[in-house]
């Protein structure tokens, strides 16, 4: 298994290794921009055989690592995800949770040098920012994570459900996005819940406590072992949402306000910046000050309702 990359337009390039998969994108000047680009390269073929020698490890609950020592891993992804997972230990949790964004962490450090405008890496969704002073990226939103696939992934903003600008005085550079829908495994039934922190390994590990946190007791919901669906699953025999019926609006609103008392603390303890949590057409939003950030391109969604993130523009 080799790394590949390939060039999707004079700006972006899409790299794989194994699970990880990246869009990342630079501007600036050319010969800053090339050197930056190289020496990403460079780092990011050696990521994959770091985190699968630690495997066993990040695949482990952070509580129960924490008894035995302050930190048992050795490589520098693998302790980012150690700390972006630590604060939430109460419960449970893997570093496991925060692996992609802690990749996009790594990598978007090469970029913040002389030269470099801006830059980000997407993580699958999980994006880390390198904004140098006056820049900007419009961050795309996708509500439901189910509507979401590499093919509309092209800038057309008909096929956003609102965006949201971010600027360099502001202190996110980290945006992640979780829920039953997406990619992992969720034991809430959130369509997606997106959070804004200082950095994507954060962002990351709090997505997933959030949307596990949007949740009820209903008699439709559907959950399995984690261990049934995926072998080598971090959830063991943890049982996760396959399904969701639509539900009662009075239901929905319970479900979301769990998730926002989640993240409304996370936000008070300064790990998150703020959050967007959507549920079966409706929303709620921590720590979104500025509104004037936010745009709204179908009438469905208010601006109560933004920032589901996939793309940086």
């Amino acid at each position: 298994m080799t790394p590949t990359r390939i060039r999707l337009d004079e700006q972006r390039f899409h790299w794989q290794h194994g699970p990880i998969d990246l869009v990342l994108g630079a501007d600036g000047e050319p010969d800053a921009v090339r050197a930056a680009y190289d020496a990403c390269w460079e780092r990011f073929s050696g990521v994959l055989e770091e985190l699968v020698g630690e495997l066993n490890v990040l695949r482990q609950p952070v509580q129960a690592l924490a008894a035995l020592h302050d930190c048992p891993l050795q490589g520098p992804v693998a302790q980012r995800m150690w700390r972006a997972c630590h604060p939430h230990r109460a419960r449970f949790i893997t570093p496991m949770a925060a692996v992609a964004g802690s990749v996009a962490d790594e990598l978007i450090a090469v970029f913040a040098r002389d030269g470099i405008a801006r830059a980000f890496v997407n993580n699958g969704g999980d994006i880390a920012l390198h904004l140098a002073a006056g820049q900007q990226y419009r961050v795309g939103v996708f509500a439901d994570l189910a509507q979401f696939s590499g093919a509309r992934f092209a800038h057309d903003d008909q096929t956003l459900d609102a965006h949201l600008t971010l600027d360099a005085q502001q202190p996110i550079r980290g945006i992640a996005t979780s829920g039953w829908r997406g990619r992992s495994f969720s034991l809430g039934i959130a369509n997606s819940v997106t959070v804004l922190a200082r950095d994507a390994a954060s962002a990351d590990a709090a997505a997933t406590m959030i949307a596990n946190a949007v949740d009820l007791d209903h008699a439709g919901i559907v959950r399995r072992a984690a261990s049934s669906l995926k072998d080598d699953s971090d959830l063991g025999d943890l049982r996760v949402t396959v399904d969701v019926p639509s539900l009662p609006e009075p239901l929905i609103d319970v479900a979301l306000a769990r998730g926002v008392d989640v993240a409304a603390r996370l936000r008070e303890q300064g790990l998150i910046e703020g959050a967007a949590l959507f549920l079966q057409g409706r929303a709620r939003v921590t720590g979104i000050a500025d509104s004037r950030a936010l745009s709204t391109t179908r009438a469905s969604l208010t601006t109560e309702a933004p920032c589901s993130k996939y793309a940086a523009c």
